[in-house]
């Protein structure tokens, strides 16, 4: 069968195709560029605790060591510190990291990939499809022609493969604008964020009601100032004003020594494409959105499509083409995408509008919306449940709740594997397999040979060798809110199916079929039909 081809070798496209080529789906992925990336310090990007543990799984590198696990977050309002938060077990640590690292990691753990084709200078121009694969012309020193099973346009907010393919990216151009330094210094709360807003210092030119502070390694920081609105031109020289007020201020004397790194003006837009799926085209990260108002981060969110649509597309690639599994990725990620978008433009208008009424304590409200963009909480950042999609299992008379709902991340706890080690759950993910999660609370102590043959261990394991498609059984003392002999269903993207009362065959067999978009005979039976 044809590989997957991949417009565009950003920090999305690199990701699926690495996450293709785990579940063995040869890929071609088409790079524009000289298959390199230019060193921009100002350009950064924040990885939640979801998307980190996916980039480390993939590249095999602990990112942790490239970029800064901040120590805890403050934001204050002219002198006053707001709110507070130090990083730990019950709240992880974002991971902030220059984008050009990133991507070398991505690229370096696709050079040892012999399934993966990476193809430079080379610049989408055509596509073309039919009932049984996607043909597509590359202009530039190496055009030619390819041959692909399908085709994923990760080509950014200008995507090529979206105009062709004729969709629709409405949306709001320009609903903030940053000015944004990267620079060596020292300030007073090492390894900390901040966000500072309405600082009491005078600025140059218009007014900095808010700025950013967030560190890299080495004593890097980035510094995001929120512009006026308008199109006021950011020059050098008022750029470097700011600067010097704003270490000056934080700092409470003269101007610190600082090392000016990298500048530029960030700009946020907030569209979403209309269809993110057209036949075997696909759209993902900012080809299909462009989100990144409060603090929100666009390339998490990109990363979240890739993972998502990975294992569907190599399920589709082994086993044939299953319409509902692959509808269901717009289902399920664009309806996510949609709800952070309507939140943030829900909340824009509260923090950004000035004047009108102040209600006493609204302060407070405003800096927890801004906490929770920036920290990936709530509805402004949190991961998003796939609550109403399509692949939910209905009607598993022995469902029972744990502390994660349906449709959400699963928490990582740490499991016995099949070989008898002791890993992370979440380790396990991204492998072209379901995985079927006994909590046992005990069995830790105990050799695996001792307890596979034990107790509700033989049922659960023939239940498992029977569902419709391949599955670990792993077993976890622990699960938050779960009880002893809970059976636990998890998609390979980490997202729970159902938690069920004891081992159930019956309904553990309907909510794997569900997850996999249902009974493929009867979809096939069905289109025989309406022919």
């Amino acid at each position: 069968m044809d590989p997957v081809i991949i417009v565009g070798a950003g920090p999305v496209g690199l990701t699926l195709a690495l996450a293709l080529a785990r579940q063995e789906v040869p890929c071609v992925v088409l790079d524009e560029g000289p298959g390199k990336d230019e060193p921009r310090p100002a350009r950064t990007v924040v990885l939640r605790e979801d998307t980190a543990a996916l980039m480390e799984r993939l590249t095999g590198q602990p990112l942790a060591r490239e970029g800064a696990h901040w120590a805890g977050w403050r934001s204050m309002r002219r002198k006053q510190v707001m709110r507070e938060v130090t990083f730990g077990d019950h709240e992880p640590a974002p991971l902030h990291i220059a984008q050009h690292v990133l991507t070398g990691a991505l690229r370096a753990a696709l050079a040892t990939e012999p399934l993966v084709e990476v193809a430079v200078d080379s610049r989408l121009d055509t596509v073309e499809q039919e009932a049984s694969g996607v043909t597509a012309h590359t202009r530039g020193p190496k055009g030619t022609w390819w041959r692909g099973s399908y085709l994923v346009g990760c080509d950014g907010p200008r995507s090529t493969v979206r105009k062709l393919q004729d969709i629709r990216f409405p949306g709001r151009t320009a609903v903030e604008r940053h000015a944004v330094a990267a620079l060596r210094t020292e300030l007073p709360w090492a390894d900390e964020a901040l966000l500072h807003r309405m600082p009491p210092w005078r600025t140059s030119g218009p007014s900095a009601g808010e700025v950013t502070a967030r560190p890299l390694p080495d004593g890097v920081w980035r510094l995001d100032w929120l512009l006026p609105p308008g199109k006021d031109l950011v020059t050098p020289e008022l750029l470097l004003a700011r600067i010097r007020e704003t270490l000056a201020g934080w700092t409470g004397g003269p101007t610190p020594p600082y090392e000016l790194l990298d500048t530029g003006v960030h700009t946020v837009h907030h569209r979403l494409a209309r269809r993110w799926r057209v036949r075997r085209v696909f759209l993902a990260g900012d080809a299909a959105h462009l989100l990144g108002a409060l603090g929100a981060q666009g390339l998490d969110e990109g990363l979240r499509d890739a993972d998502n649509l990975a294992w569907k597309l190599a399920l589709a690639w082994h086993h044939g083409p299953h319409e509902a599994l692959l509808d269901s990725y717009q289902a399920e990620r664009r309806g996510v995408v949609a709800g952070r978008l309507r939140a943030a433009d829900q909340a824009l208008p509260l923090l950004r509008g000035g004047g009108g009424l102040r209600l006493p304590g609204s302060a407070r409200g405003h800096d927890a919306l801004l906490t929770d963009g920036h920290l990936g909480r709530g509805t402004l950042g949190a991961p998003g449940a796939y609550a109403a999609s399509p692949l939910a299992p209905r009607h598993l008379e022995a469902e029972v709740p744990v502390d994660t709902a349906p449709g959400e991340p699963v928490t990582d706890v740490r499991v016995t594997a099949e070989d008898g080690t002791f890993v992370q759950l979440r380790d396990r993910l991204g492998r072209d397999a379901l995985l079927v999660v006994l909590i046992a609370p005990g069995t830790g102590v105990w050799d695996r040979k001792h307890w596979m043959s034990a107790g509700i261990m033989p049922r659960l394991a023939a239940a498992v060798a029977a569902l419709p498609h391949h599955a670990e059984l792993l077993v976890a003392e622990s699960y938050p809110g779960a009880a002893a002999h809970t059976v636990l269903l998890v998609r390979p993207d980490g997202r729970l199916v159902t938690a069920l009362g004891g081992v159930r065959p019956a309904d553990l067999y309907s909510a794997a079929e569900a997850t996999l978009g249902g009974p493929a005979k009867a979809e096939a039976e069905a289109k025989a039909g309406s022919r």
